[in-house]
Parts: C-alpha cells; sequence; structure tokens
C-alpha cells in the first residue's frame, strides 16, 4: 500500500523502545497536533499501532500495522475550588517531566508516581502504579479518538475499566488512541510514605518526614526507583516486566505457611491477597539469569534486560522460562505488565 504525509516508509523502531530491541514500522507517523493526527488517521487503511515512549511493549516480532506516534504537547490548570486543581495534559507530555511541573505548582497526587518512564497519554492505559498510588485515583477523564472511524470523545474515568495494571484501552488494543488526560489534584494534599524505605530517603535529602513538599516526597521516589530499578538509560528495559499475582487469601496463607519469607499484601478484593513477583522470581534462581543478551536483571529480578544485542524474540523466549519456572515451583501464573507486539504470551498448545 502507499501512504501520503504524514507517514514515512520503513522506519526504524530500534530508539522508540525502551528495551532498544530490532523493529522496524513499514509505515510510520509521527504527529505534534490534531490536524496531522486526523490526516494520518484519514490515509491509514487499518487501525494503527499507537506508540507513546515506548517504554511499555516489547516487539517480538515487526507490527504488522502502521505504527503512530501522537507528539502532542501543552498542559493547562484549571481551579476547580481553593483546594482542587485540575491539570489538562496532552499525550506526548513526558510523565515525569509533568511530575515534576506539578510539584513545582505545590500540587499533590502524583509525586508518587514520580520517574515511572513514558508518556502522559500510555499513563491511563497501564493504568500505572508505585508507592501505594495509582493513576486512577486522580484521573478524572480521558480524550481519545476511535481508530475505526476517527470520532472524538470525552471519557470519564468511570468508562475505562480500571484494574490493576489494567484499564479498558489495554483490553481494547486497536481501538482507541488518546489525546488528552485530565487529573484533578489538590494544593492542600498531604505525602503518602506506607512504603519501606521512604521516610529514609527523605532525610537522606534533608527532608523532614513530617511536613515534606510534594517535591521533596518526588524526588525521594526517584532516588529509590534509581537504586532499586536499572535505567533504561544505561540498559534496555521496560521497568517491572511481570504484574505482581493475586491469590485468594486462603492460597496467600498456604504459601506463606510453606515459605514464610514471602511478601504477601492486601489485594484489590476482599478475599484475595497480592504477592511479590520479584520475590517468586528470585527464589526460583532466576534472579541474574542470563540467555545470550537477553537477562533478568541482578538489580532487580522483577525486571529483564537487553545487555547489548537482544532480540525481542528473545526476551520473550526468557519470560516464558522465568514464568514457567515460577509456576513450575510455587503453582503461580505470572501475567507481564508490557504490551506484546507480534506474539501470544502463551504459546497456543
Amino acid at each position: 500500500m502507499g501512504l501520503s504525509s504524514p507517514w514515512l516508509e520503513h522506519a526504524d523502531l530500534s530508539t522508540l523502545n525502551s528495551f532498544g530491541v530490532p523493529a522496524r514500522a513499514r509505515w510510520f507517523a509521527r504527529c505534534r497536533d490534531t490536524s496531522e493526527l486526523q490526516r494520518a488517521l484519514q490515509h491509514c487503511p487499518a487501525p494503527p499501532l499507537v506508540l507513546g515512549g515506548g517504554s511499555n511493549l516489547l516487539f517480538a516480532a515487526d507490527p504488522d500495522t502502521p505504527v503512530l506516534q501522537p507528539d502532542l504537547r501543552g498542559i493547562r490548570l484549571d481551579a476547580l475550588d481553593p483546594h482542587r486543581v485540575q491539570v489538562s495534559v496532552a499525550a506526548g507530555e513526558p510523565w515525569d517531566a509533568l511530575v515534576r511541573r506539578c510539584c513545582d505548582w505545590q500540587l499533590w497526587g502524583i509525586e508518587n508516581l514520580a520517574l515511572i518512564p513514558g508518556t502522559a497519554g500510555a499513563a491511563p492505559v497501564q493504568n500505572i502504579g508505585a508507592y501505594g498510588v495509582e493513576l486512577a485515583e486522580h484521573l478524572r477523564w480521558v480524550e481519545a479518538v476511535e481508530l475505526r472511524g476517527g470520532a472524538s470523545h470525552r471519557l470519564p474515568a468511570a468508562a475505562l475499566g480500571f484494574g490493576y495494571r489494567d484499564s479498558r484501552f489495554k483490553r481494547e488494543p486497536g481501538e482507541w488512541l488518546i489525546t488528552r488526560i485530565g487529573l484533578e489534584l489538590r494544593r492542600d494534599g498531604g505525602p503518602r510514605l506506607g512504603y519501606a524505605g521512604l521516610e529514609d530517603a527523605l532525610l537522606a535529602l534533608g527532608a523532614d518526614p513530617r511536613r515534606p513538599t510534594a517535591g521533596q516526597v518526588a524526588e525521594a521516589i526517584r532516588s529509590v526507583r534509581r537504586r532499586k530499578l536499572p535505567d533504561p538509560a544505561q540498559i534496555g528495559n521496560a521497568g517491572s516486566f511481570f504484574k505482581n499475582p493475586e491469590v485468594t487469601s486462603e492460597r496467600a496463607a498456604a504459601l506463606r505457611n510453606a515459605w514464610p519469607s514471602l511478601p504477601v499484601f492486601p489485594g484489590k478484593a476482599a478475599g484475595f491477597s497480592k504477592l511479590s513477583a520479584a520475590w517468586l522470581i528470585e527464589a526460583a534462581g532466576l534472579k541474574g539469569l542470563r540467555r545470550g543478551d537477553a537477562g533478568v536483571s541482578g538489580q532487580h529480578a522483577l525486571v529483564l534486560v537487553n545487555h547489548g544485542a537482544a532480540k525481542g524474540a528473545e526476551l520473550l523466549a526468557l519470560a516464558r522460562e522465568v514464568a514457567t519456572a515460577v509456576q513450575v515451583r510455587f503453582g503461580i501464573a505470572l501475567e507481564p505488565e508490557p504490551v506484546i507486539i507480534g506474539a501470544l504470551f502463551r504459546e497456543a498448545s
């Protein structure tokens, strides 16, 4: 097929995914405004793969559809009342830069989500979360375009089906392109420091853990994340590769009885508990495992890394090996966080 502007032919995607794996798009478009975006969709014969910052996907093969990257920019603040502020953010804004700006404006709510890679538009797809906070707590609406037809909608948060690292957008691939998100943040908020190490990180920054600013909390989060997680700028990775599995509380108690050091956390629903996927992987003896240039990080067992020249298919094979080992050892099925392009995580039997 032939596509007109803004589509480019035979685009290299290796620098547009945080794993740094080789991949090519037959057709690629980067759109910097809504008119360019509409033009790209009008000239696209099939729903494209929407690419944000490339930090939450794995190219196991070249994509078989055109690839579109919405590089839309702009942030707007609107006071809702003396305490609440609506922050409207275009999809292409880098997420951590947005966190910094909100902290500079002394707004509370997303400071615990500091240093999560990717863009604002990708954040609702994954319902990003860290250190006791999920995006869903502060997201009020999303503006999105239907990829089949081009109609624009403002969808309220209640219509997005948020779950643990999940959303309607993730369950309906190829249906939507997010153009803008709306957050509700507070001027009179306070810190959430329930995770181990955060108070110590604040003290190391010279901040008072009893009365930190949002910016100080965000910087403490960044210091903890840098210490625990490998930097994608230094070694290719997509952050946590596996979700923390949820099981019945009865099953969690049985596992804890067999392995007393297994971390167990409250689940999202009554009667369920969440287990540490990192602990399961490390206890299965897989931390630091390497298959060629595809590896499990020696820094954090939840992270798969590209030591240099790994292909996406090799990283996927390693992920399957890890999941199989955990299943055999503990009877627990691990599910991937990133979107896998070109293959299913579990091969058809």
